[in-house]
């Protein structure tokens, strides 16, 4: 899979980019992804796609050998419709703690739209219909109360907590160290190439750019986006550069 979107998997099924990490994706929503991790007791998910029924993480789940019930643990990155669609279903069905940082709990609960952004258009121009989105306060998601608020330096599953604002005020990102897979949620993408995230949707550039320096200080073999293919090899040594020199893309 190329990081410009070539060869791109839209079926959703569950890939494995790691030992027990797997992706689903959904073109819907900016070559979104979502990442099922089993470390052998439990799974957990790292956000849960554009779609609100939550039926592509359901059969990811099937397709590895699990069960609904076996998902405890739902994390998201940020409050944002793209990563937050399916988390009210897959709560429901599976009966799993949501996990969020303080400042996006009353967005993903519905009590709070998330912050706009400007209509001016910027790159990538393929989402700027996200963008158009975001900032007129279109693409409601589902209300999903999250159940644990979490910080940085805390655990989930296997999964170390990393705040990254930057994106958003509580984004988060998240290391499975004994995998040496970092999900990096939007503080970085691949798609439709190697960025340091999507300009327009960044709020704060300093706290973003000192979210990117913690973040390059992790060895990681794969580095897993929020819109976009993973990234490995040479991609991830092309997105140090990119974090080293500050260029956007």
């Amino acid at each position: 899979m190329s990081e410009n979107g070539a060869g791109y998997d839209s079926s959703g099924k569950a890939r494995k980019i790691a030992e027990g990490v797997y992706c689903i994706s959904q073109r819907k929503g900016g070559r979104v992804h979502a990442f099922l991790l089993d470390d052998g007791a439990e799974l957990t998910l790292i956000d849960s796609l554009y779609d609100t029924d939550g039926q592509r993480i359901v059969k990811a789940i099937g397709q590895i050998g699990r069960k609904v019930s076996d998902l405890k643990n739902i994390v998201i990155t940020h409050a944002h419709r793209s990563h937050l669609g399916g988390a009210a279903a897959l709560q429901k069905l599976s009966g799993a703690k949501v996990w969020a940082h303080e400042w996006e709990a009353d967005i993903i609960a519905g009590q709070r739209e998330a912050q706009r952004i400007s209509l001016k258009p910027q790159w990538p121009l393929q989402a700027y219909y996200l963008q158009v989105g975001l900032a007129l306060g279109f693409g409601k998601h589902p209300p999903c109360e999250p159940d644990k608020f979490v910080r940085e330096g805390d655990r989930v599953g296997p999964l170390q907590i990393m705040h990254t604002p930057g994106h958003s005020p509580g984004h988060l990102a998240f290391y499975w160290a004994e995998r040496r897979t970092l999900f990096a949620g939007d503080a970085l993408a691949t798609w439709p190439d190697l960025s340091l995230g999507w300009p327009a949707f960044n709020l704060n550039r300093t706290q973003h750019r000192n979210s990117l320096l913690k973040i390059d200080d992790l060895r990681a073999d794969v580095i897993a986006v929020g819109h976009g293919e993973p990234a490995t090899g040479d991609s991830i040594d092309r997105l140090r550069t990119l974090i080293r020199s500050g260029q956007d893309h």
